[in-house]
């Protein structure tokens, strides 16, 4: 399980959600980014996000595809 965490060292005060996806290359695309987390299948802090622009700061937990994401 451990190569399914990730942990994501913040530049700034946070990162975009579907940014995070893009930059990871965990989509494609943005417009892939955008639809996976539109139909439900994305978590954030273990409740599925819907919101795609959701702000992710030091300590939030992301879930996609398999991975965790620990933002730090």
């Amino acid at each position: 399980m451990s190569n399914n965490i990730t942990e994501f060292n913040l530049s700034q005060d946070y990162i975009e959600l579907i940014k995070l996806l893009k930059l990871l290359n965990l989509v494609e695309s943005g417009a892939e980014a955008k639809i996976v987390v539109e139909e439900g299948l994305v978590k954030c802090n273990d409740v599925v996000e819907f919101r795609k622009r959701k702000k992710l700061r030091a300590g939030d937990k992301v879930y996609f595809n398999e991975k965790y994401i620990h933002i730090k």
